[in-house]
């Protein structure tokens, strides 16, 4: 589709062509003055879903304060984390395919002023029930965000809007998870002030949106689209069906970091400073996120293939360093799991959203995102259950690894499958 200023060009080479030189304002109008170029949206769609991932990583190292204040028990720390990704689940089922009919800019400005909103609940937060209510508002959110900001950077430019795709939410969930681990650990009042600055930049990325143009056609169904509903195109459901496998393991892997990393970072590796757990979630995406620039000219087949088996080694070391209660290994094994999560998930988002027609893409982003937040919180949820049961986190983090790995397998036997077959 083209953008606003191709659409002008071509009406100013065609006025020339005819021997009627228009003027300016002709070309031009005034609405087309104040709104950003291609480029500019571009990027700032890439860092709305940057701000929205750090936003939901950065509460990850607040949680041991938050039971030091609050005296809740690591099971409410799972919920906590798992009720978020239950939110955005109803958020895409619901809003997730909007934007193909009212356009990605009302969905957008939306999404980013309560978001900004979200963050006052989080920093006025005085319990654990404020806390989930927070987590609620902000995973419908992100949830009616992402496909729509997903889609935008596909209208823009379908090849740099794939990569965007992949490392701009492990870039957030990275910077998300640092920056409010430095804060914790070196600034006054850790849990208002990383919420305060990020309600800022959120603010502000409400007013971008504004002046951003709209790219896409609106069309009719917009009621109709809020029906939850769970469809893609019958050519990519194979497709999806064959990365199902690696979106699971690479997102369960998340849930496994963003959940227990700050408990066994302070119970089994003996660290009892909360800029560890952070760091322990930053180092897993930001190898993801260097994994992704690096083999970004890679065949989506490979980057799956290398993703799944390098998953398996990282969670394999990093069980057998907590049980070592090794830190150098374990952030080692992190930074291979990462590389292997970042590869993952961008093979499995380019094998099916580079064959989805513009008017489908923000439908298809929308199952991609369900089935990668079912994983993120589903298991960290049946994990915190398991800690109070068995009160044993060592061996609740073994049995999450295993089942993480065990899925990587299944998605590296079933692409091995594939490639085996005649095309």
């Amino acid at each position: 589709m083209k953008t606003v200023t191709d659409r002008l060009d071509t009406r100013r080479n065609r006025l020339i062509q005819e021997g009627n030189r228009p003027s300016e304002r002709a070309i031009a109008p005034t609405a087309a003055s104040w709104q950003l170029s291609p480029t500019a949206a571009f990027y700032l769609q890439a860092s709305i879903t940057v701000a929205f991932l750090a936003g939901s990583s950065a509460p990850t190292p607040l949680y041991p304060l938050y039971q030091a204040q609050w005296g809740f028990s690591p099971i409410a720390v799972t919920v906590v984390f798992g009720i978020y990704a239950l939110a955005v689940l109803g958020a895409l089922l619901i809003a997730g395919r909007l934007s193909d009919h009212v356009g990605r800019r009302p969905v957008l400005i939306a999404a980013t002023v309560v978001q900004a909103v979200t963050m006052l609940l989080f920093a006025t937060a005085d319990g654990l029930s404020s806390l989930l209510v927070a987590r609620v508002v902000q995973g419908l959110a992100v949830g009616a965000a992402v496909a729509a900001v997903g889609a935008g950077l596909l209208d823009l430019d379908r090849s740099r809007g794939t990569i965007a795709n992949a490392v701009a939410p492990l870039m957030g969930t990275a910077s998300g998870a640092i920056v409010a681990g430095l804060m914790v650990q070196y600034l006054p009042e850790p849990t208002h002030l990383v919420y305060l600055v990020l309600g800022g930049v959120f603010a502000l990325q409400a007013i971008g949106v504004f002046f951003m143009p709209e790219v896409t056609t609106p069309r009719g169904g917009a009621l109709a689209s809020l029906v939850p509903k769970l469809s893609v195109p019958i050519a990519l459901r194979r497709p999806l069906l064959l990365t199902m496998p690696a979106l699971i393991a690479t997102w369960a892997l998340v849930g496994f970091y963003g959940s227990l990393a700050p408990t066994l970072a302070r119970s089994v590796l003996g660290f009892h400073s909360a800029l560890v757990g952070g760091l322990a979630l930053f180092t897993l995406a930001a190898s993801g996120g260097v994994a992704v620039l690096s083999m970004r000219h890679h065949e989506p087949r490979v980057l799956v293939l290398f993703g799944t088996a390098a998953l398996m080694a990282g969670v394999g070391g990093a069980i057998a360093a907590l049980s070592l209660h090794s830190a150098a290994l374990f952030f080692f094994a992190t930074i291979v799991a990462g590389a292997g999560f970042g590869a993952g998930f961008q093979g499995a988002v380019r094998s099916i959203i580079t064959l989805a027609q513009p008017q489908d893409r923000a439908a298809v982003l929308s199952v991609i995102f369900i089935v990668s937040y079912l994983a993120l919180g589903l298991p960290a949820v049946i994990a915190g259950t398991l800690i109070v049961e068995q009160g044993n986190v060592l061996a609740t983090a073994q049995e999450y690894g295993a089942v993480v790995m065990i899925l990587a397998a299944l998605a590296l036997l079933g692409m091995l499958r594939q490639q085996k077959r005649p095309r």
